[in-house]
């Protein structure tokens, strides 16, 4: 069976790629080795639409949120939470930008900002807590969006097989071989084309295929779920720019997620820059014994926010989260996209921000 286009990976990235591929007329087919579609870290995250407001020392980040976040918002506005009043309050000391910086830099990139009203101001710390702004930020339902991607994949005649392994990818007589293994076996199957969109797994599928590794970060994140107090009910914040934190609504579970810069991270590690850990991430996290950083999480933020002391702890969601090493210094979130990597046709590709995916479609088409 010959296909144009072989997807490896049923995240958000895959899904919405097959999705706009199968509707140009191409026979596309879709691998995911979980038993459904955007399992991982396309659901366990902040649930963040991102607005550019993250990313004050990246300021082509900030841009290209700013262009995107009407487009996402108006392809999901059923998928998107955006009742809630979201604030951004910058941290006295510690911070990386001060207040009236984050507001120039709000006007450069023409997000909208005003100060927050008086009675949400009081909710902070005076002492720790320098200035407080509304901004424009949603939050999306996982769920609802794989929904809607699940019902669009099938009408654009995409084929999707879940509990699907791609094994190796490898050179064919009219293009590229993959090796697949699911419930019933292993076989073979060709493409014209064949986009690794595994995330987290992207060299895992390289190294099996006998091609370099690609320099990435991983980090074992944990998303705190929790129950806001009454004062913050109908509210998000963020705490910025440094070691700070963000409770915001996560609309899939019904709850807040709770993060924080410190303490999110439980490990890191790093592959493709010489002597690196080149174990599989996923299998790295059911390894590992995890305790939840969330009382550490709740010390430092109710300084800062003294109502979270009253916010209910539900769960954690644990999950690795990868980024480009070069990201490390200034949070920026390019995309990740190298096309004919190793092999002809073979093209790797990766995003931080479900937003990115627009940035995807441009490199796709520029290389046909």
């Amino acid at each position: 069976m010959r296909y144009d286009y072989l997807i490896v990976g049923g995240g958000f990235f895959g899904a919405r790629l097959a999705v706009e591929l199968g509707r140009a007329g191409q026979q596309v087919l879709v691998l995911e080795r979980e038993h459904d579609l955007m399992q991982r870290a396309s659901y366990a995250n902040q649930a963040r639409v991102h607005g550019g407001y993250h990313y004050p020392r990246s300021l082509l980040t900030a841009l290209r949120s700013r262009v995107n976040l009407p487009v996402f918002s108006e392809e999901y506005a059923d998928c998107i939470d955006d009742r809630f009043e979201k604030y951004y309050a910058i941290a006295t000391n510690f911070t990386k930008v001060n207040g009236e910086q984050f507001r120039m830099f709000c006007e450069r990139i023409e997000a909208p900002i005003r100060r927050a009203p008086e009675k949400v101001q009081m909710l902070f710390n005076a002492d720790l807590v320098e200035a407080v702004f509304t901004v424009e930020e949603y939050a999306f339902d996982a769920v609802k969006i794989k929904q809607r991607l699940i019902d669009q994949l099938a009408a654009a005649g995409v084929e999707v097989r879940t509990g699907t392994e791609a094994r190796r990818v490898k050179r064919g007589p009219q293009g590229l071989i993959v090796e697949l293994a699911d419930g019933g076996g292993e076989q073979e199957v060709e493409a014209g084309r064949v986009l690794n969109c595994t995330y987290a797994r992207i060299n895992e599928l390289n190294r099996a295929s006998g091609l370099p590794e690609i320099p990435l970060k991983h980090e074992i994140a944990e998303i705190c779920l929790i129950d806001p107090p009454e004062e913050l009910g109908g509210k998000g914040v963020t705490v910025m720019c440094g070691p700070f934190f963000s409770a915001m609504p996560f609309p899939a579970r019904g709850k807040y997620s709770f993060t924080h810069v410190r303490y999110t991270p439980h490990t890191e590690w790093h592959e493709g820059m010489g002597g690196a850990d080149a174990s599989d991430a996923y299998a790295y996290l059911e390894r590992l014994t995890l305790n939840s950083a969330y009382i550490k999480m709740l010390a430092d933020a109710k300084r800062y926010l003294p109502s979270l002391a009253k916010a209910h702890y539900v769960e954690s969601l644990y999950e690795v989260k990868t980024v480009l090493p070069q990201s490390e210094g200034d949070d920026s979130r390019p995309i990740l996209y190298k096309e004919d990597y190793g092999l002809p046709g073979y093209t790797c590709i990766m995003g931080g921000k479900l937003d990115n995916i627009y940035d995807v479609f441009k490199e796709l088409s520029r290389n046909g």
